[in-house]
């Protein structure tokens, strides 16, 4: 079990060293705008799918923004396992040249959608029996809603500092919209700390919303006016919620589930610089962390996760970076496998550790 670690808050901790945790308990599952990183979190999320743990008694809310909105995305379709893996492979295998621009990469990203996510599925995605679909994105305002380079990095710029004395001062530059199905809006949205908006998903605006939400700022061109929410552009949901920042568990005795790329939780975009800034210790009560650990993160390629940064540092030589990533895939289909495991023999009590 060396390739994974377990962590989890003071409400969820309780639960697993009385023995009480079981996959009934899991009312959400969160997944982190993430970028390529998501590609760790495959063998994760293919082993829940095909187990059918999840979703058991009472639907489970599967929150996301960015790759995790489109991970999801996913997981609500008619064939969720063949869908995550179309998904998969038109991820990987998509390559970009030095000419591209944020509107054709934009087309680049509705090209992938459309390889998995088909029109006429869209109505069974929207009564899902097993999984309620929850997908952040940010309406840009101010400068921020630019689609002129120079303007949307000044703009950027400010909200940094802003955001480095007060994560407050994000919602200067951009609004949460939550776009959900079921019959009400997810647990977090009615909380009295939540600061944004929630509109209902439709066959609409189904692909618009979770194309938004990966619309990462300055690279991607933004979704401009999404059908039921405000006039506006809308950008990737990590710019407010890039891991976790709202407390999502509907109960105490609820579990929040949520695979991380790496043991730092990192609430806002803007806050991956700024080692100072975590969520505050009341939101992760619920959660209980699964992430990879050093050693396993070393025998990827490179010795780390898939990222970004990847298309640059390959940009003229794909076949490297899709080789690259393909063995991350492999290297993580046992990671879902060693979760059931702890959790089925009970010794998920013996290695998890509180934040």
């Amino acid at each position: 079990m060396d390739s994974i670690r377990i962590k989890a808050g003071k409400l969820a901790c309780e639960v697993i060293q009385d023995g009480g945790f079981h996959f009934d308990r899991v009312t959400t599952y969160f997944a982190p705008a993430t970028g390529p990183r998501w590609l760790a979190a495959t063998g994760f999320d293919l082993t829940l799918l095909k187990s059918g743990l999840l979703g058991h008694l009472r639907p489970v809310t599967l929150i996301g923004a960015s790759a995790g909105a489109w991970r999801f995305a996913a997981w609500v379709q008619p064939e969720p396992e063949k869908s995550y893996r179309t998904l998969m492979d038109a991820y990987i295998t998509t390559s970009y040249k030095r000419t591209e621009t944020p509107a054709t990469i934009l087309k680049s990203m509705r090209d992938i959608m459309n390889t998995y996510l088909e029109d006429d599925a869209l109505p069974f995605a929207l009564t899902n029996k097993k999984y309620r679909l929850a997908v952040i994105t940010a309406r840009a305002k101010n400068l921020v809603s630019s689609e002129t380079k120079w303007v949307q990095q000044i703009g950027l710029g400010i909200c940094f500092l802003l955001n480095a004395v007060n994560r407050s001062q994000l919602y200067h530059f951009a609004e949460r919209v939550v776009f959900y199905n079921g019959p009400k809006p997810p647990h977090f949205c009615l909380r009295p700390d939540f600061r944004g908006r929630f509109i209902p998903l439709t066959e609409i605006n189904f692909k618009h919303a979770v194309m938004a939400s990966g619309a990462i700022p300055v690279v991607i061109a933004g979704v401009r006016n999404i059908y039921g929410a405000p006039t506006g552009v809308y950008r990737d949901g990590g710019l407010l919620d890039y891991h976790l920042t709202h407390h999502y568990a509907p109960k105490d005795d609820d579990i929040t589930l949520f695979f991380n790329h790496q043991e730092r939780i990192v609430p806002g975009w803007l806050d991956k610089k700024l080692s100072y800034r975590r969520p505050p210790d009341h939101i992760l009560d619920n959660v209980l962390m699964v992430y990879p650990s050093e050693d396993f993160i070393a025998r990827m390629p490179g010795g780390k996760v898939p990222d970004r940064g990847d298309f640059k540092t390959f940009i003229d030589h794909p076949a490297t970076r899709i080789e690259n990533w393909r063995q991350s895939v492999q290297l993580a289909e046992p990671l879902g496998e060693q979760f059931l495991e702890l959790v089925e023999s009970g010794k998920i009590r013996d290695v998890v550790t509180s934040f």
